[in-house]
């Protein structure tokens, strides 16, 4: 299946608010099929699920997760699961609504509650558990602790989204069913650790992804950040191709086989799309 694929693109962010509509003119342009929308706080439900439609009518393959990211814990409350259960039960019959996320451990911003980090991410765990749903991983210095809790839940599987780790770590990872995402972080040459991975794990065990506004590609990167946006997809698919010393029409057919493998409900709908037309 010949298509393009951005894993993680945060389209509901503020950055986009001026012209998301080009944007997405853009990703369609270059060549992109869809992408996955993760929400990361109880108030952008509804938000992820109607950009998600939205996006649709020019990018067909567009979905999202539904989740509570770890640096969103702060200001989250308890009754805030009870909400994502809630939309979780709603959601079911939309065939756009393909997981859990974006949600996970951060250990690399000191000020966030370890503690209050782990319940919300326990408490997501076991609802992806109760409803057989893959999870969007948010692994930043956490590999191994969110190893140990995944290994605690019977969960499907999923992505663990701009990984960083070990290719030990990467294999744990592998062992329950996760692909890893790499996106902008691994065109930048100093990045030796990312490109490293990139290069030499497993064909089966990686996927594309933007993290759109986020981890702009080094062609975006000088004085002045630029924004980033899934419309790069397809030359950091390049990269990865160049990286890997295979075809990018290859390597962006093997992270599709791999993302729809692993995401089964984002599988169903790209089979529903390619089957009406």
């Amino acid at each position: 299946m010949a298509m393009c694929l951005d894993t993680h693109c945060h389209l509901d962010a503020s950055e986009f608010d001026l012209d998301r509509e080009a944007v997405i003119e853009r990703a369609v342009a270059t060549g992109v099929a869809g992408v996955l929308i993760p929400a990361v706080q109880a108030r952008d439900f509804n938000t992820v699920k109607q950009l998600a439609h939205h996006a649709a009518s020019k990018l067909p393959a567009t979905c999202y997760t539904l989740g509570i990211h770890p640096l969103y814990t702060p200001q989250a409350q308890k009754q805030d699961i009870a909400t994502l259960k809630q939309a979780i039960e709603m959601s079911l019959d939309d065939p756009r609504f393909v997981g859990i996320g974006e949600i996970g451990l951060d250990y690399f911003v000191p000020e966030l509650d370890g503690e209050v980090q782990a319940y919300f991410f326990e408490e997501q765990l076991a609802l992806a558990e109760q409803f057989n749903l893959p999870v969007i991983l948010h692994v930043r210095r956490s590999q191994d602790a969110i190893v140990k809790a995944l290994r605690s839940k019977k969960i499907s599987g999923g992505i663990a989204h701009a990984f960083n780790g070990s290719f030990q770590q990467a294999e744990n990872f592998m062992k329950l069913n996760f692909v890893m995402g790499f996106g902008g972080a691994m065109t930048h040459p100093r990045a030796l650790q990312i490109r490293r991975l990139a290069k030499e794990l497993p064909a089966d065990s990686i996927v594309l992804e933007t993290d759109a506004p986020d981890i702009p590609p080094v062609w975006l990167s000088g004085e002045v950040v630029s924004r980033n946006e899934p419309g790069e997809l397809p030359q950091i698919s390049s990269e990865l191709a160049q990286l890997r010393d295979a075809l990018v029409s290859q390597t962006q057919h093997i992270c599709t086989q791999n993302t729809l493998r692993v995401m089964p409900r984002w599988r169903d709908l790209v089979n529903s799309i390619y089957q009406s037309n």
